[in-house]
């Protein structure tokens, strides 16, 4: 298969890769697992620096890992540092697959001090306890974006029908897509044969016509869709919401402006989304690495506005940072730094409900308004993330 690198592809090379094996790897929500106790993790200092806190993150084609390094290169602008060029705080992005494993990553690799995971798919981790009593192993920073469900088909494919005894590509293996999009196909009653495979792979498939169709569950725009777009059979197949799917599921709404070399300039295609949450380690108190993360927070709130400028992705205008996790407690620091800034009004960006930032609305600094966003509407930020 011709090697289709993009820039996250070729940025990716040089980060740190989660390597996932043995039965962990392979172990899904729809089995039990024997129970154990929570895993446990050492706070201490890790060879790739005191100064530097882990963030794990999707595959290199998914936005989550475009956010990760947002984050990475603009809290290291505009900081001073040492004699050998040391800063005080550096972020380093680190490759997951944007389901379970990010959580048992974040659980149990010295070096991970958070990860971006779909809100769901933790509060499943939590409540059936196959890996013990995480609840008080994990806090949340914030919530972040809706990852939309991006079902891409071969032109033949006109609706979810067509699919039926045909092959989708639900992604890697243990990946969100993976996990729930195959929920999404039984709730629907779609029989059809699933393979797992990245998405270049999946898409060479349809290329071939091996595969008819692949899903892919990531905030909008997918970047690296932009060089598929030449694939002239690329279309996007709508997902109907349903209130059978359960808790954490959200409408959402694809269009032009996320795709406007797949979609015509008047196209919409509805589908079904999830929140992801930034999720992280919680250390004990007075460990170093608890005092990494508070200074991550400080951080990272404070220059919140730039997230929402410049050629930062434009998932950033979906966070409000102010926003909860039910079920979950937020990191302290965070928590503390919010209220301390809740007197505090700015303008920032307000998008529309298709997530186009237009409108412009007075806000705390680093926080979105919600006043007009629908209860069940992805594209807005009034639903409370499940």
């Amino acid at each position: 298969m011709t090697d289709r690198r993009t820039p996250w592809g070729i940025i990716s090379a040089a980060l740190m890769v989660v390597v996932t094996l043995g039965a962990a790897t392979t172990t899904s929500f729809c089995q039990t697992p024997r129970k154990q106790e929570a895993p446990a993790k050492e706070a201490t200092d890790v060879s790739f620096g005191r100064f530097t806190a882990g963030l794990v993150t999707g595959t290199p084609q998914s936005t989550e890992f475009a956010i990760a390094q947002d984050i990475a290169t603009a809290l290291a602008a505009n900081q001073e540092s040492g004699p050998h060029g040391e800063v005080a705080l550096r972020v380093l992005p680190m490759v997951g697959n944007g389901g379970r494993r990010n959580l048992l990553d974040l659980l149990t690799l010295p070096g991970a001090d958070m990860a971006i995971v779909p809100i769901v798919l933790a509060n499943r981790l939590r409540d059936g306890k196959t890996v013990g009593d995480i609840s008080s192993k994990l806090v949340y920073i914030a919530p972040l974006f809706p990852l939309q469900f991006h079902l891409l088909a071969r032109a033949e494919v006109k609706g979810l029908s067509d699919l039926a005894g045909k092959t989708i590509s639900l992604g890697e293996e243990g990946s969100a897509s993976a996990v729930l999009g195959l929920e999404v196909l039984n709730s629907l009653d779609l029989k059809a044969n699933t393979v797992n495979l990245g998405l270049q792979a999946a898409l060479e498939g349809m290329r071939k016509g091996d595969i008819a169709a692949a899903l892919m569950v990531s905030a909008k725009p997918i970047e690296t869709l932009a060089p598929f777009a030449q694939f002239s059979a690329l279309r996007l197949i709508s997902i109907p919401y349903s209130h059978s799917l359960g808790d954490g599921y959200l409408q959402a709404t694809i269009t032009h402006t996320d795709y406007p070399a797949i979609l015509g300039v008047d196209e919409k295609v509805p589908t079904i989304a999830v929140r992801a949450a930034l999720f992280a380690y919680n250390w004990p108190k007075r460990s170093s690495r608890y005092a990494l993360m508070d200074n991550f927070v400080q951080t990272f709130f404070d220059r919140f506005p730039d997230f929402l400028t410049g050629a930062r992705h434009p998932a950033w205008h979906q966070v409000n940072l102010a926003d909860t996790v039910a079920g979950w407690k937020r990191f302290e620091p965070a928590e503390r730094w919010l209220e301390r800034h809740s007197g505090s009004i700015v303008s920032v960006p307000q998008p529309t409900t298709t997530g186009d930032a237009s409108s412009r609305s007075p806000l705390f600094p680093g926080l979105r308004g919600t006043s007009d966003a629908k209860p069940d509407d992805a594209s807005g930020v009034h639903e409370r993330a499940k």
